[in-house]
């Protein structure tokens, strides 16, 4: 499978790593989540290179993630905000934050701490089915390949 081809790919997964499958796009995410909506606040928070982020971002826009927003004339300046279908990464960006809090522990503490906006207390984040209400884990959900012709 051609990477350029992940984007008609019957897989969902493949099909979303189309969109956020490099190393630089779901960081630039991120930024936006934090509240950075412009292109050089990104780029010095990323340490990333002028024209990897205006790619990323380009593609990001095509995708429905981001909009752009001319915040300036002369010259014409843009904020990136997320559109809805971005802000429904949200809970992936969360399933990151907590994977790699377990799983890749830093050498001293985590940057991030996912905290309530009502209470301010620490959260520790279970994906649940909607309809039950039960933990979804690799013990209680399994996925069905469904069989396309």
């Amino acid at each position: 499978m051609k990477w350029n081809d992940l984007g008609t790919d019957p897989c969902p997964v493949a099909r979303a790593l189309s969109v956020i499958g490099d190393r630089w796009t779901m960081l630039v995410v991120r930024e936006c989540f934090f509240g950075i909506r412009r292109f050089d606040q990104m780029q010095e928070r990323l340490g990333i290179t002028r024209h990897v982020l205006a790619d990323r971002l380009r593609t990001l826009e095509a995708a429905g993630v981001l909009r752009r927003d001319a915040y300036q004339e002369r010259p014409t300046r843009y904020e990136y905000r997320l559109t809805d279908r971005g802000k429904a990464l949200y809970p992936v960006l969360v399933s990151l934050i907590t994977w790699a809090n377990d799983a890749v522990p830093p050498p001293e503490q985590s940057s991030v701490t996912l905290v309530s906006r009502s209470t301010g207390t620490p959260v520790e984040p279970v994906l649940i089915d909607a309809a039950t209400g039960d933990p979804i884990t690799t013990r209680t959900v399994t996925a069905r390949f469904n069989d396309i012709s």
